[in-house]
Formats: C-alpha cells, structure tokens, sequence
C-alpha cells in the first residue's frame, strides 16, 4: 500500500525535490544558531570582541531571513505537492467510479463514498506534504546533532541515547492502537455523512410526515457513535502524547543534571553546555516531529487503505475483445436468461423472448415480477447469471460498454436531473448538439413553450435534481435529453405512472414522437397506456406468463385480464 501511496509523487518529483532540499538547508541553518551562540558566550563576550559579535549577528539575521525565506517555499508549494497529489487521487477515483457496476452503488450509500473521497484524501494530502518533510528534516538533524553533541561530550551523549530505544518500543507500542482507532473515527464519520446526505435528500418526505423527531433520533444514534470513536482516538492520542512528552522531559532533566555536573567539574565550558542544552533541544525536535509523524502516517494511511478500497474495487467485466458499434438495428433477442441479485432467489428464470426491430412491447405484471431488471440487463448495468442476451444478433457482452449503452435511451419514472440549467439538462443528451437542435428536441418533448414563459428561459436554474420543476416538467426534460441522444432503442420505465391525467396525455404525445421508428420495450403501471404496444408480455416470478396483443391476452381470459380488469373495473363485453 505504501508504494502505492509513493507513485503518487512521480508526476509532482521536481517541486517535492525542491521542497526537500529547501527543507535540507532550513535544518542546516538551525545547525548553526548554537555553535555561533557558544562561541559567543565562550569567546567574544569574555574577549570583549565586540566587532565578531557584530558580524555573527548580522550573519545570524541573514540565515534567519533566509530560514524564513526557504519555510515560506515549503509551507506554500510543500503544501501544494500534496493538495496535488489529492487531486490526483481524487480524478483517478472518479475515473475509477465510472466504470464501476450498479451493484457497488446498490450496496455502498452515498455519504460515504463522499467521505472517502473528501475527508479521507484531505488527511492523505497533509500525509503526502508533512509526512517525507518531517523524516527527512528529522534524519539530518538527528545525525547532525549526535555527532556535535559527541563532540562536546560523548560521555554524556551515549548516556542519552541510551533512552532512544525506550522512545521507540513506546511509540511502536502505541501505533497499532492508534490506527485501529482512527480507521473506527473514519467508520462512524463516514456513517454520520451518510446519515446526513439521506435526511438533507429526503427532507421532504419527513416534514410530510412529521418525522423530525425520528430522523433526529437516527442522527444522533450515528452521530453518538461518532462521538464515541473521536474520543477513544483522542485517549489513545493523549496517552501517546502524555507518555513521549514524560520520555522527552526525562531527557532533557538527564541533560540539565549531568551537563550541570559536567561544567561543575570543568569537563566542559558555560558556552559548551549552552552549545549542548540548544543541541539537544535540536535533536529532541526531531523525535517530536517523528512522534507527530507517527500519528499523522496512522491517520493518513488510514484515509489511503479506504480509498485503495474504492479503487480496488472491481470494473464492470469488459470483453477484451469487445468491438464499438457506431449504430444497431435494435433487434433484441432473450434466450434462456436467468439473473439473480448476490446469493440470492432467482428475479428472472429462463427468459426466452424475441423483440423485432422497431416494434413496441409492454412488460406488464405484480411488483417484484422483474420487469424492470429485464430492461436494466440490456445496457449491462446488471449482467445476466446465465442465458444470453443478443442485439441484432451479437451478444451484448461483445459491444463495448459505451458503444452499447449510447444505443439505448432509457425514460424512468423516477427522473434525474442535474443541479444546474434547463439548457444544460437537455444538452446533456447530447454535448455537441446545438442551440437549434436542443430547442427542437424540447419542441418535440412538449416543453419549449413552458421554457418560454420562464424569466431566464432555457437559462433557468432547476435546483437540486430538479426540486423547482413539477413531475411532469422534469419528465418532459429527460424526453427531450432523450431526443437529443436518439437512440434506436428505448427503454419507458413507468414514465407515467406518477403523473396526473392531464399532464400524462402530454407527456404519453411526447413519448408517442419519441418511439417512432425505435425499439421499444415499456414497463408498464397503468394499462391504458399500453393497449396499442405490438406484444405485450407478461410476467411473473415465475417467468413469461402470457405473451400476445391488448385484445388476444383479454381473450385468453388470463392474468393479464384480471390485472385490467382491477385496473379498470371494466368487463370483458365492454372492452
């Protein structure tokens, strides 16, 4: 995982070079404020030199003002290095998600994956920026200051360090506990995002209902889980912090006593252990940026192992030898298919069904029944169990995933639209269309005269997945999206179900336009709708029922008459 994590910095190498060796001449310059402050103390002062003096501060201030220097290019492109690095994994995971199957989304809820590509990467950036800065910085001033100190005293020095492999079994002791603890705070944010995306989208649905007080009670269910989490990692974190911090004062309390009883005796000078406290406040730097590492490599790698897992995450299967196909018929062809979602029963078992190209057919049945499903296996957004699924003959494993789905349009009742424009809602259909054929598609989807009558017209703003627009607005945009695409199949997935009267006659005219001449499979709800469609079949959990026109299923006295007739009320001399 970790050299995963390192290739992220190949396309950034030459700024992280630039900043580590900016980084490399910060920890030189802090080398030299304690010898030049012992030769101070030792030799100008008592030598009344006032000139070195003179001159050593001003060299002083000149390596102060290019510290500050040199800490401005790491703090500002350190910090771009790694905020570019998240944007790189954060484009590779979108990428990634777009060729992920229905069945990740079905089992994965939205807040979380957003908190794995917000939050989490945002804990990687600091990690990508921080983390090498940190061990580089600390390694040169961990060599550099043990070999000044043994200089002054190597006596004293080894006694020091004798206290390093206490430091390190401490804080290795530490880490697991603190990553199984951020990994717990990542869980339970993930879930309180999740929790929340799911109120704020169906805020609606609760004032409705007067059910604030329940979706205040699920909130703080998660966000008490949440709290819980935080403050079992804020407890690990103290007592690693809490017990480092007594290790490093217990050092410097080694330091202060033996460099005191060192001068006393006149082993060393007053400058000499000035030169040494300063030192080794130095190298104790280090060791609190390697124990600040420590906890910010658990938290950032913590963040990378579930973002690994989102792109780890396995593609739709393409075939390899799968071709693009500019244009089909729309011929569509059903043998033996069987799909099931996971380990589960069978929603569709040994379909065998023929669909002529340009023809109308209807799947009618009781919920449950599979008919929907049928439809999705066509575009591949589930792929069949067994069977085999052929669009003018080739198997639809053999088109490529865009070839196939650019071929197929699909109405649902349940329409999406994009935050943004009627204009850009429309054009989504298709992105190079232009200004004439996106208003003649709306034209031809009964809405261009409701634009009209709007204040920015085509440039109005819908809100969040439509919320400004009424049902039958929003469906008469997915229409006019879809007469932009124009695909040789069509998929009507209950486009009307939803709808009043009124507004569905509108809507079924449109809809009437847009299946001229296309293939043209509807799920169907109400059955007026489908009393022209060339076959109608239909289905139950247990396959193909009945099959047949409006009038032959009403004469075979079947399933298909009794769903009309509870429909409608009607009996089979008034038909």
């Amino acid at each position: 995982m970790v050299k995963r994590f390192l290739n992220y910095y190949k396309p950034h190498w030459k700024l992280f070079c630039a900043d580590m060796f900016c980084a490399l001449l910060v920890s030189l310059c802090d080398l030299f404020f304690p010898a030049i402050s012992g030769n101070i103390i030792d030799i100008y002062i008592p030598n009344r030199e006032i000139r070195l003096l003179l001159i050593w501060g001003g060299v002083l201030l000149f390596i102060f003002v290019s510290k500050a220097l040199l800490n401005y290019f790491i703090q500002y492109y350190g910090h771009c290095v790694g905020v570019r690095m998240q944007a790189d994994m954060r484009r590779d995971i979108f990428k990634h998600m777009q060729k992920l199957p229905f069945t990740f989304f079905d089992k994965n809820k939205t807040g979380i994956i957003m908190s794995r590509i917000v939050n989490d990467l945002m804990d990687v950036s600091e990690l990508a920026h921080h983390g090498p800065e940190n061990i580089f910085i600390s390694a040169i001033m961990l060599v550099a200051s043990f070999s000044i100190l043994c200089s002054i005293n190597w006596i004293l020095t080894l006694i020091i360090f004798a206290l390093i492999p206490i430091l390190i079994f401490f804080a290795s002791l530490m880490r697991k506990r603190m990553g199984r603890a951020f990994t717990r705070t990542r869980v339970e944010i993930a879930a309180v995002n999740a929790s929340l995306e799911n109120s704020i989208s169906g805020i609606r649905v609760a004032k409705a209902f007067t059910n604030a007080k329940h979706e205040e009670e699920k909130f703080e269910e998660n966000n008490v889980s949440f709290l819980k989490a935080r403050e079992f990692a804020y407890r690990t974190m103290a007592e690693f912090h809490s017990g480092m911090g007594f290790l490093t004062d217990s050092l410097n309390l080694l330091v202060m006593v033996g460099g005191g009883i060192c001068c006393y005796y006149g082993y060393i000078s007053a400058g000499e252990f000035i030169k040494y406290l300063l030192y080794i406040n130095m190298f104790l730097t280090p060791i609190r940026k390697i124990i600040d590492f420590i906890e910010q490599f658990q938290n950032g790698m913590s963040g990378f192992k579930r973002y690994i897992e989102i792109l780890d995450a396995e593609p739709e299967p393409e075939n390899p030898n799968a071709v693009s196909v500019e244009q089909v018929d729309g011929r569509i062809s059903f043998q033996d298919v069987s799909f099931t979602y996971g380990e589960g029963k069978d929603v569709l078992s040994d379909i065998s069904l023929e669909i002529p190209q340009g023809k109308t057919i209807a799947f009618v049945g009781p919920s449950g029944s599979g008919k929907t499903t049928l439809c999705h296996l066509i575009p591949r957004f589930y792929d069949i169990s067994s069977g085999e699924i052929r669009i003018d003959g080739r198997l639809i494993q053999d088109f490529t995933y865009e070839s196939l789905r650019k071929n197929i349009g699909i109405v649902q009742q349940d329409v999406f639209l994009f935050t943004g424009s009627i204009w850009e809602n429309i054009a989504y259909g298709n992105l190079d269309a232009s200004k004439e054929e996106v208003i003649q598609a709306a034209k031809l989807a009964n809405i261009h005269d409701f634009v009209m009558t709007l204040p920015e017209k085509y440039d109005t703003y819908i809100g969040e997945r439509g919320v400004m627009l009424s049902g039958g607005q929003k469906q008469r945009i997915s229409i006019a999206r879809l007469f932009l695409k124009n695909p040789p199949i069509l998929i009507l997935d209950e486009a009307t179900s939803a709808l009043d009267n009124a507004t569905e006659l509108m809507i079924q005219e449109a809809l009437n336009k847009l299946s001229q001449n296309r293939t043209t499979l509807v799920v169907a709800h109400r059955l007026s709708t489908i009393k022209n469609a060339d076959q109608i079949v239909v289905l139950t959990d247990e396959g193909i029922q009945e099959m047949g026109s409006h009038e032959e299923l009403i004469a075979q006295k079947g399933l298909y008459r009794e769903l009309y007739e509870s429909q409608f009320r009607l009996t089979v001399g008034s038909v």
